[in-house]
Formats: structure tokens, C-alpha cells, sequence
């Protein structure tokens, strides 16, 4: 059986709809929550693919969270390794650091559903080319990466230029959430910390809120679409049963 290491920051911010996908193509999933176990020091070489979460802090935030260090070395191993390297919002920027590539304040936080465009290399890419145009995806971000050198810029919005890269064939980051459910993002405004982030936006937490939760009534169909089209794609090419990687029994 196929293994893939996880690695997640806090307890709201899972695979969702990844999950069920990664189960049926026969993966055995790692989760390895750095929240819980900050010491962790995640073996990457043992399995065959690595994804990582979303989560509140800024990525170079190393002194209050030392495994942010820890992780970006560990993305760099699984680079070099030649493993698939998927990691979402925060995940994506730490990436982005592990390639060298800066983290910055976007000049407005995104948090809602925004516009997404495909840049002209990402209508071409085999991921972001079963994406429309134009489409309408969730974001929860106040942070936002540069693309690293040698790196191909795949998506952006009105608000923030830099949504997604490709590194070489087989990284992928996204600064937005494709991986969200309906029932996640209703989890996400009933938790504190989140709750105190919307009240800090203009119009305060609950009109926010109400708005997030009418959009996501709105959106969230198509958005299914979407996860499905791609993270589908995504397990095609980068995870079919006939790659075999050798990896340590230890």
C-alpha cells in the first residue's frame, strides 16, 4: 500500500474532500500534527508523497514555531527526493520558503470566496487546465509567496497576483482551498481563533460571517466540481499504482 505523510498545524484544517480521494486510490495516510507534536521530525524519504495544510501562522514565524524550520527543511528533502509536493495556503508558502522564495503581508486579506484566473502558462498546465477561466474559489489567507526561481506562475486574483506555482513536474502550490467542503468552512467560523480574525475585517465578525456562509451556499457546488476535476488529475499523474518507488522498511 501507498503511503503519503501529511503534515497539519491545527486540528480544523484537514484533507477534506482530499481525503476520500486518497483512500479510494488506495493511499494509507500520515497525519503528522505539528500542534501536538511540535519535536516531531518527519522522515519523508519512507513515503511515496507528502501534502501540506493550511494554518494560522506566518510561515516565518520560527521562534514561536520552531517545526516551521523543521518543516521547510523536510519539503526540500522530499523536492530533492523527486516526491509529489502538494501543500495548500500555508503549505504553499512554506514551499515557497523551502525554495528560497519570500513570504510577504498581501496588501488585503482574503478570506471568503474571490476570484481565481489562470495565468497563460496555467491554461496549459495539466492540473489548473481542467479549471474555467474564471472561476470562484474559498481563500483564508493574509500572508501570500513570491514565485521562487525556476518556478511556473499558475493562478491570481484581483487582490493577490500570486495564487499558485509549479515547481519542476511535480510540486504544486496553492495559496487558495480547493479542499473544502461545505461542512469545513462553517467549522472554520465557529472556531475562535477565525471568529476573532472576522472581527477584525470591516463590517465585524457576524456580517462577515453571513456573508460567508450565503456565498458558500452559492459556490460550493461548482467548487466540488473543481476538486474533484483536479485532485483527481493530480492523483493520475503524479500517484498511479504503476510508479513504484523503492523506500527504507525503516
Amino acid at each position: 500500500m501507498r503511503r503519503l505523510l501529511v503534515f497539519q498545524h491545527v486540528p480544523w484544517e484537514i484533507l477534506g474532500v482530499l481525503d476520500p480521494l486518497l483512500r479510494d486510490a488506495g493511499f494509507r495516510i500520515r497525519y503528522l500534527n505539528f500542534g501536538r507534536n511540535p519535536e516531531a521530525r518527519p522522515r519523508v524519504e519512507r513515503y511515496h508523497g507528502l501534502i501540506v495544510l493550511g494554518g494560522p501562522m506566518n510561515c516565518d514565524d520560527t521562534d514561536r514555531y520552531p517545526h516551521l524550520q523543521v518543516e521547510s527543511d523536510a519539503i526540500a528533502q522530499a523536492i530533492d527526493l523527486g516526491r509529489p509536493v502538494l501543500g495548500i495556503c500555508l503549505g504553499a508558502q512554506l514551499i515557497a520558503r523551502a525554495l528560497g522564495a519570500r513570504v510577504v503581508r498581501n496588501p488585503e486579506k482574503e478570506i471568503g470566496w474571490y476570484p481565481l484566473r489562470a495565468t497563460a502558462a496555467g491554461r496549459g498546465d495539466p492540473l489548473f487546465g481542467t479549471l474555467g477561466e474564471r472561476e470562484t474559489v474559498f481563500q483564508w489567507h493574509g500572508d501570500r509567496f513570491e514565485i521562487p526561481d525556476q518556478a511556473v506562475h499558475l493562478a491570481r486574483s484581483p487582490a493577490c497576483p500570486n495564487q499558485a506555482f509549479r515547481y519542476g513536474e511535480n510540486v504544486y502550490a496553492l495559496q487558495f482551498h480547493l479542499e473544502v467542503d461545505a461542512a469545513m468552512i462553517h467549522r472554520w467560523l465557529r472556531t475562535p481563533a477565525n471568529a476573532r480574525e472576522l472581527a477584525g475585517l470591516p463590517g465585524g465578525a457576524p456580517a462577515t460571517a453571513a456573508r460567508i456562509a450565503a456565498d458558500t451556499e452559492r459556490y460550493m457546488a461548482r467548487s466540488l466540481q473543481l476538486a474533484e476535476a483536479f485532485f483527481g488529475r493530480y492523483l493520475a499523474l503524479f500517484h498511479q499504482r504503476r510508479r513504484r518507488l523503492r523506500l527504507p522498511s525503516r
